[in-house]
């Protein structure tokens, strides 16, 4: 039976959609069969950050309602044998989500897959509690500011008492990515340090990304950063995804100013 996680935030902006695109192929990238699913029904974009758009024909809405077939829907990625896709509807609104739908569409997808990565909307109406209902983990995405944080501390508490596995009894294991990390605003204490968040939400640090502006070409361009072996952020995305793997990788420091280390390690080869 494959692994659900839902990719969640507590506010739009913060990189979500960005992380479930390249997690998932970072995933399938080791191995695993993933698909990764769109749950912002009414607002597709996932599709365009994997270079899918123009492959969508049937949407998980199709597939709930029985009008498509799951085989029929889901899209396979070129660029990685392991990944899938299914997208959002752009035509209809998150309140043709219902508990049963949901539970026959995750628990057809855990029957295929490996790994099941649910890209949530932002906020915490119906369409963010249909896609933690049947997670076993939510990651957590957020950036390193204030309001990010608290949005975040508030939806890791409807998690706790809203998804399935919470009303059993069970644990949902939750999983924290800071995004969008600037060394230079962390040292001027213009951003939260790790330190700081971790003490706040008190969760499992499976990554830290930092600041790229390749992201942004990267969206355009519908090729994940995680592809690139030039892009901070995609050396990133793969270590974290080697990490939900099971592999022991080291965190990377991102928090520091390169010009500054730079400098040390220069003084310190003339020590």
């Amino acid at each position: 039976m494959g692994i659900v996680f839902a990719v969640i935030s507590g506010k739009g902006g913060v990189g979500k959609t960005t992380t479930s695109a390249n997690l998932s192929l970072a995933t399938a990238m080791e191995g695993k069969k993933t698909v990764v699913v769109d749950f912002d029904i009414g607002q597709r974009n996932l599709d365009m950050i994997l270079g899918l758009e123009n492959r969508v024909v049937y949407d998980i809405t199709h597939v709930m309602d029985g009008e498509a077939t799951l085989k029929q829907a889901l899209i396979k990625d070129k660029r990685s044998e392991n990944l899938y896709f299914l997208a959002a509807s752009q035509t209809k609104d998150k309140s043709v989500l219902n508990d049963k739908k949901v539970k026959n569409l995750i628990d057809a997808l855990k029957e295929e897959f490996d790994y099941i990565f649910l890209d949530s909307p932002a906020g915490i109406e119906s369409g963010f509690e249909h896609t933690i209902l049947y997670a076993d983990n939510v990651i957590v995405v957020v950036n390193p500011e204030v309001s990010s944080i608290r949005d975040s501390d508030r939806v890791i508490g409807i998690v706790d008492a809203k998804s399935q596995r919470a009303k059993e009894g069970k644990e949902v294991e939750k999983l924290l990515i800071i995004n969008r990390i600037d060394p230079e605003l962390v040292e001027r204490g213009e951003m939260l340090d790790t330190k700081d968040i971790l003490e706040i939400l008190s969760i499992k640090l499976i990554g830290k990304v930092p600041e790229d502006k390749n992201i942004i070409e990267a969206s355009n361009t519908g090729v994940p950063v995680v592809l690139s072996d030039d892009s901070p952020a995609g050396a990133a995305y793969r270590r974290i995804g080697k990490r939900l793997c099971g592999q022991r990788i080291d965190f990377v420091e991102v928090e520091k100013p390169e010009s500054k280390g730079l400098l040390k390690k220069l003084s310190g080869m003339f020590k």
